[in-house]
């Protein structure tokens, strides 16, 4: 089912919507935000603000804003990543965001940090290394875009307002700081390990190259859309094992015949739908 809320997804939901009903009706006095929102020269003070400030948010707006991006692209990435990694994710965001705006504090001047930008820029990202050429509708275009074109769109107005410090009341190097940081705990330890020589494969242990849609179709959709029955057993198998492969090494870690066995899957994804 399409949008199908997951668990994490869902309690983050619930939460962070929580709290901003008590902003508006319990705690109201500026001292919650200040509290327990992120501001880089009362960290020592407040230890706790760097990860508190991605529950608290200014307006209905910031909010809305927030919560419809984890409520679109969250559900994908919990599925993939399970729900463990997935709650990391969102808070190695945050604290990435927090981080990367204590860095550059003397430079920007930013005051009281609040709002989850941050952590779910770091879940879109993580959205689009997985499903980069996934259509995504962005009010008021009439057709859809490549997810992976918004986020570098989103990326790119962060830097330039970063880098020319722009005091519009959105912390932007927040919002990068949730890319870079969910960059490095998803393609990190990729990216640190060194290649390895592989022994040549014996004859007879290559890979399928004959996948069905119903396979391609479980790597295309990260809408959750049920596969078409009568998907062969260890096509789905093999299907299952490169994913893994790939969740765990990167894309660098495919043997040319698994790389083949993707580019087939997808080509005939293509011709079938």
């Amino acid at each position: 089912m399409p949008f199908a809320l997951t668990r994490w997804v869902r309690r983050l939901l619930v939460v962070t919507s929580g709290v901003y009903l008590l902003q508006l009706t319990v705690f109201t006095s500026p001292w919650f935000v200040e509290t327990f929102g992120f501001e880089p020269d009362v960290l020592a003070r407040h230890p706790w603000s760097p990860l508190t400030y991605a529950f608290l948010h200014g307006s209905f707006l910031h909010l809305l804003f927030n919560m419809l991006a984890l409520f679109m692209f969250g559900p994908p990435v919990e599925g993939r990543l399970g729900g463990a990694r997935f709650i990391r994710l969102y808070v190695i965001a945050a604290l990435g965001g927090a981080a990367l705006s204590l860095a550059f504090a003397a430079l920007t001047g930013e005051g009281v940090i609040i709002g989850a930008s941050a952590a779910v820029f770091g879940v879109m990202l993580a959205f689009v290394l997985e499903w980069p050429d996934a259509p995504v509708m962005v009010f008021p275009l009439p057709v859809p875009i490549k997810a992976k074109w918004l986020v570098v769109f989103l990326a790119a107005m962060s830097l330039g307002a970063g880098l020319y410090g722009v005091h519009d009341g959105v912390a932007h190097l927040a919002h990068l700081g949730g890319f870079a940081a969910a960059f490095l705990y998803l393609r990190g330890p990729g990216l640190l390990r060194l290649p390895r020589r592989r022994a040549p494969r014996p004859e007879g242990s290559a890979v399928l190259v004959h996948p069905s849609a119903a396979a391609a179709a479980r790597r295309a959709d990260p809408f959750g859309r049920r596969p078409r029955s009568g998907a062969d057993a260890a096509t789905l198998a093999e299907v299952d094992r490169v994913l893994d492969k790939i969740s765990a090494g990167g894309l660098a870690s495919l043997t040319p015949d698994e790389r083949r066995f993707l580019d087939t899957m997808s080509r005939r994804f293509q011709q079938e739908n």
